[in-house]
């Protein structure tokens, strides 16, 4: 069977790494593309058939990503040094979207939440962030300011406005994700955005939003926008 063909014994056309030479990376599955990272396989599965493996035990892609090293290296024809490498693409896909967001204009929700979900969305646990904006509203830089725990984000407004003063930016929007997929505040979400926007005002920094990361459901809205909610 085909299937239990070594990459090497199967037909050049089908090689990942020759189909990628010839055709682009559009042209292959995903396992196909993993399995160029994975290179070989385990005994009784080629490195497709693993990669395959891979994408139905977690689902998705970006299920998969949300592992850790240690926890890719555990899992059966990974091991560490391929597990170093599978984590390293996918860290090197959030840099090549933050690239594209880099000193471009940003003041809509919908602009926040394409530069953060990719990287937001693969976290088991909050992580609260602060995007620094020039006096064009230009994207300066990302910085984290805390992370937090399954359900919960802990910050002080001075540890938020910290790298906009570092940084002599503008203009801030702070966002932070929420592990459930549920991007709906809660009442310490809001809490906090108001301590935020009292702080704001005192240091005469702009705070534009305070946007949540939740996951795309069942046609739902993915973020939420205090902005857009009429709180700033």
């Amino acid at each position: 069977m085909t299937a239990q063909l070594k990459i090497r014994e199967m037909p050049a056309d089908d090689r990942p790494r020759e189909k990628l030479v010839a055709r682009g990376a559009a042209a292959l599955s995903d396992a196909e593309l993993l399995a160029i990272l994975l290179r070989t396989g385990v005994e009784g599965a080629n490195a497709i058939e693993v990669a395959g493996q891979l994408i139905s035990k977690y689902g998705s892609l970006e299920v998969l990503s949300r592992c850790s090293v240690k926890e890719l290296a555990a899992i059966k024809g990974v091991g560490p040094a391929k597990g170093a490498q599978l984590a390293a693409a996918f860290g090197l896909g959030v840099r090549l979207v933050k690239e594209r967001f880099t000193g471009k204009k940003m003041t809509e929700p919908q602009e926040v939440y394409d530069l953060l979900n990719l990287e937001m969305r693969a976290l088991h646990r909050e992580s609260l962030r602060v995007i620094l904006l020039d006096t064009r509203f230009h994207l300066i830089r990302v910085e984290e300011v805390s992370l937090g725990s399954v359900n919960e984000s802990i910050a002080h407004p001075r540890e938020v406005f910290r790298p906009a003063i570092i940084y002599s930016a503008y203009a801030v929007i702070v966002a932070h994700n929420h592990p459930s997929g549920d991007p709906s505040p809660s009442q310490a979400d809001h809490s906090l955005t108001r301590r935020l926007r009292e702080a704001a005002e005192l240091l005469q920094i702009r705070l534009l939003d305070h946007i949540i990361v939740g996951g795309p459901a069942d046609g739902r809205q993915p973020y939420f926008s205090f902005k857009e909610a009429g709180v700033l």
